[in-house]
Protein backbone atom coordinates (compact mmCIF):
# COMPACT_ATOMS: atom_id res chain seq x y z
CA UNK A 1 0.00 0.00 0.00
CA UNK A 2 1.51 3.30 -0.91
CA UNK A 3 1.05 6.50 0.77
CA UNK A 4 1.63 8.89 -1.94
CA UNK A 5 -1.29 10.85 -2.45
CA UNK A 6 -3.31 10.37 -6.48
CA UNK A 7 -2.82 14.03 -8.45
CA UNK A 8 -6.33 16.04 -8.63
CA UNK A 9 -7.98 15.31 -11.90
CA UNK A 10 -7.70 18.75 -13.90
CA UNK A 11 -11.05 20.15 -14.64
CA UNK A 12 -11.02 21.10 -18.45
CA UNK A 13 -10.99 24.47 -18.20
CA UNK A 14 -7.52 23.97 -15.68
CA UNK A 15 -6.57 22.28 -18.73
CA UNK A 16 -6.69 24.52 -21.29
CA UNK A 17 -4.96 26.61 -19.08
CA UNK A 18 -2.24 24.64 -18.30
CA UNK A 19 -1.81 24.03 -22.48
CA UNK A 20 -1.99 27.40 -22.85
CA UNK A 21 0.95 28.03 -20.43
CA UNK A 22 3.12 25.68 -21.65
CA UNK A 23 2.67 26.85 -25.42
CA UNK A 24 4.03 30.39 -24.08
CA UNK A 25 6.24 28.74 -22.41
CA UNK A 26 7.73 27.11 -25.59
CA UNK A 27 6.91 30.14 -27.77
CA UNK A 28 9.75 31.97 -25.48
CA UNK A 29 12.52 29.44 -25.43
CA UNK A 30 12.20 28.75 -29.50
CA UNK A 31 12.44 32.42 -29.84
CA UNK A 32 15.53 33.11 -26.91
CA UNK A 33 17.35 30.58 -29.57
CA UNK A 34 17.82 32.47 -31.84
CA UNK A 35 19.40 35.07 -30.01
CA UNK A 36 22.75 35.62 -31.56
CA UNK A 37 24.73 36.19 -28.56
CA UNK A 38 25.38 33.38 -26.67
CA UNK A 39 26.11 35.44 -23.42
CA UNK A 40 22.44 37.28 -23.97
CA UNK A 41 20.62 33.78 -24.80
CA UNK A 42 21.63 32.01 -21.59
CA UNK A 43 20.83 34.77 -19.85
CA UNK A 44 16.86 35.35 -21.18
CA UNK A 45 16.91 31.76 -21.18
CA UNK A 46 17.24 31.54 -17.55
CA UNK A 47 15.13 34.89 -17.02
CA UNK A 48 12.38 33.02 -18.81
CA UNK A 49 12.87 29.51 -16.86
CA UNK A 50 12.85 31.20 -13.81
CA UNK A 51 9.78 33.33 -14.18
CA UNK A 52 8.16 30.46 -15.24
CA UNK A 53 9.16 28.89 -12.10
CA UNK A 54 8.65 31.15 -9.99
CA UNK A 55 4.90 31.45 -10.66
CA UNK A 56 4.74 27.78 -10.64
CA UNK A 57 2.42 27.69 -7.76
CA UNK A 58 0.05 30.22 -9.08
CA UNK A 59 -3.76 28.95 -8.97
CA UNK A 60 -5.78 31.92 -9.23
CA UNK A 61 -7.32 32.15 -12.68
CA UNK A 62 -7.80 35.43 -13.58
CA UNK A 63 -4.12 36.01 -12.73
CA UNK A 64 -2.75 33.17 -14.28
CA UNK A 65 -4.56 34.70 -17.68
CA UNK A 66 -2.96 38.23 -17.00
CA UNK A 67 0.12 36.34 -16.60
CA UNK A 68 -0.76 35.04 -19.72
CA UNK A 69 -1.10 37.94 -21.76
CA UNK A 70 1.59 39.67 -20.26
CA UNK A 71 3.88 36.70 -21.22
CA UNK A 72 2.72 37.02 -24.81
CA UNK A 73 3.20 40.42 -25.18
CA UNK A 74 6.75 40.00 -24.11
CA UNK A 75 7.42 37.28 -26.09
CA UNK A 76 6.11 39.54 -29.41
CA UNK A 77 8.47 41.93 -28.35
CA UNK A 78 11.32 39.42 -28.34
CA UNK A 79 10.46 38.25 -31.72
CA UNK A 80 9.98 42.08 -32.68
CA UNK A 81 13.89 42.89 -31.56
CA UNK A 82 15.09 39.95 -33.41
CA UNK A 83 13.18 40.70 -36.36
CA UNK A 84 14.61 44.46 -36.45
CA UNK A 85 18.07 42.83 -35.50
CA UNK A 86 18.24 40.66 -38.48
CA UNK A 87 16.97 43.49 -41.07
Amino acid sequence: MSSRIPPTALTLRQFLVRQQVLALYRRILRTVRQIPDPADRSYMRDWARGEFRRNKAASDEITIRMMITQGERQAQELERALQLAKS
